[in-house]
């Protein structure tokens, strides 16, 4: 799919800048740019979907666990003492 977008002329020329720097065309540079904003835009929206399906599940079940519970169980990571994951509660 050929697609083509508009840029002011200051934009045009930093991507050429980019281009000849990086040994690559304004067509690769673009390409990549866009890619990079994708995948950081579906990554945003499927945490916001997560967090909102997990605000949903606390509703209905209202199970949980603290920051003091997590807070502790990460103080072991890395050391002889390392424990589980705390269990979920109401």
């Amino acid at each position: 799919m050929a697609t083509s977008i508009k840029i002011d002329d200051e934009l045009k020329t930093r991507v050429q800048h980019l281009a000849e720097v990086r040994q690559r065309s304004a067509q690769w540079i673009m390409r990549e740019a866009i890619q990079q904003y994708v995948d950081r835009e579906e990554a945003r929206e499927n945490f916001h979907r997560e967090a909102m399906e997990s605000w949903a599940e606390f509703q209905e079940t209202g199970l949980h666990i603290t920051l003091d519970e997590v807070s502790a169980w990460l103080e072991t990571w890395g050391t002889d003492a390392e424990t589980e994951l705390p269990k979920c509660h109401t």
